[in-house]
């Protein structure tokens, strides 16, 4: 038997990936979950345009901003930040609503490790040991199928080096969705709606605590209620966006 040998294969092995994923984008294009357009080479999630045009927010001071000062008086925070501004209408408002409403969770990864890498060059959290996520009940969890902090705070403890730890704060209590609210209603419907599973788990702690959108902070109002039966805590918040 003779072989005949017809050198190296011309088709290396990135460059058969690089086909199939171009046979993928062909058939199946990503698109920008806000203005859904066709996404091109190295666009995650957003498309350029859409990515420029979202409302940064940058506040020099993280003990003392806009945020903070919504829990003036009512709480103790040693921190507050927020990603992005959320406005009745606007790209910020479109974004959350396909993470929370769509299911397209890539959204939380993206500003999870958009936010990270913002903390991680400040040291503006350094301190912190790890972060909780504002828990959803058990049945909008079962109907939502997840909730959508999880890749948000899943990267932010990637990009901080800390661990991400659910199910130690749980919400006992089902209410509706904050969206048919007015802003009383946020507040009084706020109390007595979150628990512990474990008050000795965070004894000593800095914890980060998250959530997607600020309004009144009556939701991390309460939350941090329930975290400051731990001894010797300290909280910060963060989230994907707040409504000035």
């Amino acid at each position: 038997m003779i072989f005949i040998s017809l050198g190296p294969c011309p088709f290396k092995s990135g460059l058969i990936v690089e086909i199939v994923k171009d046979f993928i984008r062909l058939f199946y294009p990503k698109l920008c979950a806000i203005c859904q357009n066709q996404l091109v080479t190295n666009e995650m999630v957003l498309c350029a345009f859409c990515r420029h045009d979202l409302p940064l927010i940058y506040y020099p001071d993280y003990k003392k901003n806009k945020i903070s000062r919504t829990f003036s008086g009512k709480i103790i925070i040693e921190k507050a930040m927020s990603l992005l501004i959320y406005r009745r209408e606007g790209r910020t408002k479109e974004l959350i609503h396909q993470l929370k409403y769509k299911g397209n969770q890539e959204i939380g990864t993206f500003l999870g490790d958009w936010f990270g890498e913002i903390l991680k060059e400040n040291k503006e959290f350094s301190t912190v040991h790890c972060i909780i996520p504002v828990p959803l009940h058990k049945k909008k969890l079962k109907i939502r199928g997840f909730n959508q902090l999880t890749r948000f705070g899943e990267r932010l403890s990637s990009h901080l080096q800390i661990p991400y730890i659910e199910n130690v704060l749980i919400k006992s209590t089902s209410t509706k969705t904050q969206t048919v609210k007015n802003r009383l209603d946020r507040f009084q419907n706020a109390k007595t709606k979150f628990q512990l599973t474990n008050t000795s788990l965070l004894e000593n702690s800095h914890v980060l605590l998250i959530d997607d959108v600020i309004t009144t902070g009556a939701t991390l109002e309460s939350c941090c209620n329930e975290l400051l039966k731990t001894k010797n805590i300290k909280i910060s918040v963060a989230s994907m966006a707040f409504t000035e």
